[in-house]
């Protein structure tokens, strides 16, 4: 593969090669497609396919030939992660006990993409309804990270942080309840989004409604806020989406982060465990933001233990999915679902209540944190992408030691954050840290993940480039 390959190319460069003919949608696409060919019957990022990508490519070009582009992603290859409806299709949500009809409507988020004109090539792979980190599901089996067949590209966006380092396409839709985007995002090298609650409208909305999100997930920190701004529109079926704010998010993304004072977070009510590359790379960002004019100093925002908040939250959806699972199905749920409702399903209502108060109180700590910090600096992941194959024992254990420790006290305050690499470890394994901005400021997040990202200047999205991209050791194929 060359940089020529459409397939590695960004959107913004598809997009610019489409307005001055030098490359249409359909040559775009095939070039994406025949990537998925080689690639995907080990990686395995798709739930299922588009049949009609060629189709929407095909009119996509007509529209560029015409000179009428309908929209900001006309023609740009992009996925949808199973946990979102995409009309025609099924949402199986990484389960054996869904309903395999097609649903009518598209998502806000999808629908978002459609209309400016992005060519949606299929439905990628989801943890079994975005329950958990590892990235395997009952439904699709196991999802491999294109850097290395043995490791995890995370959950639960798996397939589209999987798509993404493949290369199959620019734009990947994923959802965030707890690091769902940011977890993946980091073990394979991408640019994760997770916006404020209600940036970006969800219909309908699920177990995890009062802290999840969608997003993008990307190659570059741009493409991310073009997809961002074709994304974040209000939304009538979401009574909690922000009113409309049509804009570009590109917008003031290369101002730098010149005066901006950043705090390094190491304590949200607790400490989450880091190792000593995941330290260094949290080092390394700190010292490009530093050189970048950034004011940069360790701060603590002294608020409640995000642990013990979250995994009630947590504990209640998984209690909800095993309720509204008909008995005689139950079996056929991954058994880590059914030991979360077990251990949380008993909680009183005051119990919970309370749990969502506390919610609140941290919400109120990080929003007077940022009286005094325009931004947030911390690691996003304990470790680089661990064993695909392990299996998920103690999951309440491993969601505070091994998957989400980082990144679920954003989903608490409901504010911002974005994950960028900015290394890889001596194993040739993305690291990434995460910096998030006060709620609203979704545009200081953008910025500040821009400077990390043009200071850096790593090849992280392009695995063949570091020759890591190669099937597993009973395969016959080599990149």
């Amino acid at each position: 593969m060359t940089e020529t390959d459409p397939a590695l190319m960004s959107a913004e460069d598809l997009l610019g090669l489409y307005a001055r003919r030098a490359l249409s949608p359909i040559e775009a696409l095939k070039a994406v497609l025949e990537r998925v060919a080689r690639y995907n019957p080990w990686v395995n990022a798709f739930a299922v396919m588009n049949p009609q990508a060629l189709r929407a490519a095909g009119e996509s070009e007509a529209r560029w030939m015409a000179g009428r582009p309908i929209g900001m992603l006309d023609g740009v290859p992009s996925t949808v992660k199973d946990l979102l409806h995409l009309a025609g299709f099924p949402t199986r949500r990484g389960s054996r006990t869904t309903d395999a009809s097609p649903v009518a409507e598209d998502a806000p988020a999808v629908l978002g993409l459609k209309a400016e004109g992005a060519v949606i090539i299929g439905k990628t792979t989801t943890t079994e309804f975005g329950w958990k980190s590892p990235g395997d599901c009952p439904l699709h089996g196991i999802t491999r990270n294109p850097w290395n067949p043995q490791r995890t590209p995370g959950g639960s966006s798996s397939g589209a942080g999987a798509a993404g380092a493949a290369c199959f396409g620019p734009l990947h839709v994923g959802t965030d309840a707890g690091g769902s985007i940011r977890i993946p995002a980091a073990y394979c090298g991408l640019v994760g989004v997770k916006p404020t609650y209600g940036r970006i409208p969800q219909w309908p909305h699920g177990a995890f409604s009062s802290v999840a999100v969608a997003g993008p997930m990307t190659r570059t920190v741009r493409d991310a806020a073009l997809m961002f701004s074709a994304m974040a529109r209000h939304d009538l079926r979401d009574p909690v989406s922000l009113p409309d704010d049509a804009r570009d998010w590109r917008g003031g993304i290369e101002d730098g982060v010149k005066g901006l004072r950043v705090a390094i977070v190491r304590s949200f009510g607790f400490e989450p465990p880091l190792d000593a590359e995941g330290e260094a790379a949290l080092r390394v960002a700190a010292t490009l933001l530093m050189e970048a004019g950034a004011i940069v100093e360790e701060a603590d925002p002294r608020m409640p233990d995000a642990r013990a908040i979250f995994s009630r939250v947590w504990g209640v959806a998984m209690a909800r999915v095993w309720e509204a699972t008909p008995e005689m199905q139950r079996p056929l749920l991954e058994a880590g679902i059914g030991e979360v409702a077990q251990q949380m399903g008993a909680m009183t209502a005051a119990e919970f209540l309370g749990a969502d108060i506390l919610r609140v109180e941290c919400g109120h700590a990080m929003a007077r944190f940022h009286q005094r910090h325009d931004l947030i600096l911390t690691a996003c992941t304990p470790t680089a992408a661990f064993d695909a194959d392990a299996p998920t024992v103690k999951p309440l254990e491993c969601l505070w030691r091994d998957w989400a420790p980082w990144t679920f006290a954003f989903n608490l305050t409901r504010q911002p954050a974005i994950s960028v690499p900015v290394g890889l470890d001596e194993h040739g394994m993305p690291r990434a840290v995460q910096v998030a901005a006060p709620m609203y400021r979704d545009d200081l997040a953008f910025r500040a993940a821009r400077a990390i990202e043009k200071a850096a200047s790593l090849p992280l999205a392009k695995p063949e480039e570091t020759g890591q991209m190669r099937v597993p050791k009973n395969g016959s194929e080599r990149s």
